[in-house]
C-alpha cells in the first residue's frame, strides 16, 4: 500500500480508507483555520500517501541542530519501505485511537497532535533499526521520543497493532515487554522489571488487556488476554486471562464483564 498513490477521493477511500479520513479532515481544517493551513498542507495535503506524511511528520519533531530532520526522514522512508508492516501497524493505531478516545475527533488528530501516537511510531522505526542491528540510532530515536513526548519505550520491545496509548505522559517499556495486539494503556503505566536481573525480565501483555492509569507491571510475567489491570495498581504476579487485578499488590478480585477491556476503556471495577 505505501505506493499507491491515489488522486480520486472515492478511489482513495476504497484503497487507503485510513488515509482518505486523514486528507478530509485536513482540507476541512484548513478551511477553517486558516492559520494552520501551511501547516497541514506541508504535512498532508502535499504528501502523496500516509506513509509519507507519518515520516515527514515524525522527522520535523524529532529532527536536532546535529542531526536534521532531512536526515531522519530518510532513515524513516527507509523503515517504511523496507518493512510495510510499520505502515499498517500505524494505521491500525490511528483507527485504535478513533474508536476509543473520546476527545478525538478525527483520524487527523492522533497523526498531528497526539504524543502517544507519536512516541508508538517512533518507537515502530526504531524497533526496526534494533532488529537491523543499528541499535545506536535505534536509541537515539528512543531518546528524543522520551524527551519529546515524556514515553520511554525501548526498541528492543514487542509492541503488536492496535495499540491505544492514551495522553502517554510517564508510560515506560522495558526492553523485553511484548505488548500483543488491541492493548490499551493510560498514563503512567510502566512494564518495567524488578531489578538488576538481565535478559528475559519484562511482561508479556497478552491482546486486548487494559491497563489503567498509573499501573505498574513488575517482572517477567504474562498478563492474560482481555484482562484488566485497575489504576494505580502494582501487580507482581501473572494475571490469567479474562480476570480483574487490583490493588497494591495486586490481587485477583474478578472476572471482566465484556469481552475486550481495551475496546471498553472502563477503569471502573
Amino acid at each position: 500500500m505505501d505506493s499507491v498513490q491515489v488522486k480520486n477521493p472515492a478511489e482513495l477511500r476504497s484503497v487507503d480508507p485510513v488515509w482518505a479520513k486523514i486528507r478530509e479532515a485536513a482540507l476541512s481544517a484548513a478551511a477553517a483555520e486558516p492559520v494552520l493551513a501551511g501547516t497541514l498542507h506541508a504535512t498532508i495535503l502535499s504528501q502523496p500517501r500516509f506513509e509519507s506524511a507519518l515520516s515527514y511528520h515524525l522527522a520535523r519533531l524529532t529532527g536536532t541542530t546535529e542531526v536534521p530532520a532531512a536526515l531522519i526522514r530518510q532513515t524513516f522512508d527507509e523503515a517504511l519501505a523496507a518493512d510495510t508492516a510499520i505502515g499498517m501497524a500505524a494505521r491500525a493505531d490511528i483507527v485504535a485511537v478513533a474508536d476509543r478516545d473520546p476527545a478525538c475527533t478525527s483520524h487527523l488528530d492522533p497523526l498531528l497532535w497526539f504524543k502517544g501516537y507519536h512516541a508508538l511510531q517512533t518507537y515502530r522505526v526504531g524497533h526496526w533499526l534494533w532488529e537491523q542491528g543499528r541499535q545506536t540510532l535505534a536509541h537515539f530515536l528512543q531518546s528524543r521520543a522520551s524527551a519529546l513526548f515524556g514515553l520511554d519505550i525501548h526498541p528492543g520491545a514487542r509492541i503488536g497493532q492496535g495499540i491505544f496509548i492514551d495522553h502517554g505522559t510517564g508510560v515506560v517499556i522495558g526492553e523485553t515487554a511484548v505488548v500483543e495486539d488491541g492493548v490499551s494503556m493510560l498514563h503512567g503505566v510502566t512494564l518495567g522489571g524488578t531489578g538488576k536481573e538481565r535478559g528475559d525480565r519484562h511482561p508479556k501483555v497478552r491482546r486486548g488487556v487494559l491497563l489503567g492509569a498509573g499501573a505498574k507491571v513488575l517482572g517477567n510475567i504474562e498478563i492474560g488476554a482481555c484482562a484488566k489491570i485497575a489504576a494505580g495498581s502494582v501487580v507482581l504476579e501473572p494475571v490469567p486471562a479474562g480476570c480483574t487485578a487490583a490493588g497494591v499488590p495486586a490481587r485477583i478480585i474478578g472476572c471482566v464483564d465484556v469481552p475486550e477491556p481495551a475496546l471498553e476503556m472502563d477503569q471502573r471495577i
